[in-house]
């Protein structure tokens, strides 16, 4: 039986760790965590906020992800929005999800990021 999503991985070119962890880490606040170093010599990075884990691993043949996408729930999504905006970071509204209020992003390397949150009183889709 499913419990979690342990985390979700996305993809970058070789050499754009850095421009990630500006991203991840400056823009969106997430933490960068340590791969075991027999992953960590691969590249790529990993961050963490709170209960949310995302792994860019490296891939020589990188095409960013347009469609598909992680969807990570907000508190106060105006102001996390502002916060990007504030960074350099695209903010690209949303209106076509029932219940909710979300944007778009992208990151250094163009993978589309959405960002979420319930309308006050809703919960959980499903």
């Amino acid at each position: 039986m499913l419990a979690a999503v342990d985390h979700v991985q996305l993809s970058a070119p070789p050499g754009s760790e850095d421009r990630l962890r500006a991203y991840y880490q400056d823009v969106l606040g997430m933490t960068e965590v340590p791969k075991p170093p027999v992953l960590a010599a691969r590249g790529g990075c990993w961050f963490e906020a709170g209960p949310v884990r995302l792994h860019l691993g490296v891939e020589e043949d990188f095409r960013p992800s347009r469609k598909a996408h992680p969807g990570l729930r907000v508190a106060d999504i105006a102001a996390y929005a502002r916060r990007l905006e504030e960074r350099g970071a695209k903010v690209v509204w949303d209106e076509d999800l029932p219940g909710h209020r979300r944007f778009y992003s992208e990151d250094p390397v163009g993978n589309r990021l959405e960002f979420l949150e319930p309308l006050a009183g809703r919960g959980r889709r499903g």
